[in-house]
């Protein structure tokens, strides 16, 4: 069933604020199997909210409009959806009700400013906030509804699963839905289609493939509806496993990369160690970004310097007169040190050229040397990245964290 969303202000249209209500109901929506066909930002005008509105309305079985809901004269989500729905402004006394309980405690708050969340269209189901002045609305015409919740997040967030979710299910029936998410790692996101369209094109109706794009990883969403549960997980379960040989972890939408790792990492049950270069501390973030992380991560070297690879991490000057800093001897002796330094059972290492200068033909902009140092010895691989240093950065850390952890889970 297909749903649109609308955002309404100018402060959206003006870059001032970031828009994360769109993203919240529409993974809502798609837990629920209801298919998002929609996003728009609209102004604080009326001509532009009822436009918008119109061509919501007839495009989708469910709307949804977020912001315009306060108390101030800019504030005109309500009138313009009176007039959509061709009804009246009206004093609501459960509305108002529910704001005196609010301001028990402070009544003289309750000015005349906050009276006006009382008045809402005559047409509307209010729901209740508790925790904000704006009520939510749930309109209703035959075999459509429209939805208007506050722009303030976690008013949205608090409205959408207690009061929007029940009613959507009741009206709606959706059937069964399952869902996962894969993450694969250092493959292209063109590359990565090719190996899987012929995956792809065999999915029959009701199972979906998503590809969701960040720098050094992509995350492959599956989602199959249906209506028998036994059935479903049964085919789910398998169409999970036709990716796996590809798919690096299980996770899911809101897990960042560093959480994922972290609960490996803690699985383990094991100590580790970092040395960096081209990465400048950056995978250390990443692992103590989670709390818990004291548990595994004993520390980290930052040897950005030749003299510190030497002093603090027992490189040798020999292999980086001869080989250089970037090279696979001295990325080897970088793991090995920062392993012996700590005494963490596994250490990995990063050594390479961020960019965006520095490179050559021999070793161009991107070049990284991983390597990882554990009971069973030391490996070491070299990557090629992009030529931006941000996503150099972003891309090898990831790349070792991945390449440590498939060292640690590796069978003995």
């Amino acid at each position: 069933m297909k749903a649109t969303i609308i955002t309404i202000g100018d402060e959206i249209l003006l870059g001032q604020i970031l828009d994360t209500n769109s993203r919240f109901i529409a993974k809502e929506l798609t837990l629920i199997g209801m298919e998002t066909v929609e996003i728009r930002s609209v102004s604080d005008k009326k001509p532009d909210i009822l436009r918008a509105l119109k061509e919501a309305w007839n495009n989708s079985r469910a709307v949804f409009v977020t912001g315009g809901l306060g108390p101030t004269k800019d504030d005109i989500t309500k009138t313009a959806l009176a007039e959509f729905f061709h009804t009246e402004l009206t004093f609501q006394p459960q509305v108002y009700a529910w704001l005196e309980e609010m301001f028990a405690a402070q009544p003289e708050r309750l000015n005349a400013y906050n009276k006006t969340q009382a008045v809402l269209p005559k047409s509307c189901l209010p729901l209740r906030n508790l925790k904000g002045t704006a009520c939510g609305m749930w309109f209703e015409e035959e075999d459509k509804v429209l939805v208007s919740l506050p722009g303030v997040p976690f008013e949205t967030e608090h409205l959408f699963p207690t009061q929007v979710l029940p009613r959507l299910k009741a009206k709606f029936q959706q059937g069964l839905l399952r869902y996962c998410m894969l993450t694969v790692y250092n493959i292209p996101e063109a590359e990565l289609a090719m190996q899987l369209a012929t995956f792809e094109n065999s999915l029959p109706d009701g199972i979906s493939l998503a590809y969701l794009p960040s720098p050094g990883f992509i995350r492959l969403r599956l989602t199959a509806t249906g209506t028998n549960a036994e059935q479903l997980d049964a085919f789910f379960a398998r169409l999970k496993k036709s990716v796996s040989h590809l798919a690096n972890e299980e996770t899911t939408l809101e897990a960042s990369p560093q959480e994922t790792f972290a609960k490996r990492l803690k699985q383990a049950g094991v100590s580790v160690a970092c040395a960096e270069s081209c990465t400048g501390g950056n995978i250390a973030k990443m692992i103590t970004s989670v709390p818990g992380a004291s548990a595994y991560f004993l520390g980290g070297v930052v040897a950005y310097a030749n003299e510190v690879k030497e002093q603090a991490l027992q490189v040798s000057k020999e292999n980086l007169q001869t080989y250089g800093a970037v090279s696979e001897p001295v990325a080897r002796q970088m793991a090995e040190g920062v392993k012996h330094l700590t005494g963490a059972q596994w250490a990995v290492s990063t050594t390479g050229i961020a960019g965006p200068d520095g490179g050559t033909e021999e070793k161009p902009v991107g070049t990284v040397w991983i390597s990882v140092a554990g009971p069973r010895g030391t490996i070491a691989k070299k990557f090629l990245f992009s030529r931006t240093r941000e996503r150099n950065i972003a891309r090898a850390s990831l790349a070792a964290l991945q390449m440590l952890l498939e060292e640690i889970e590796k069978p003995a």
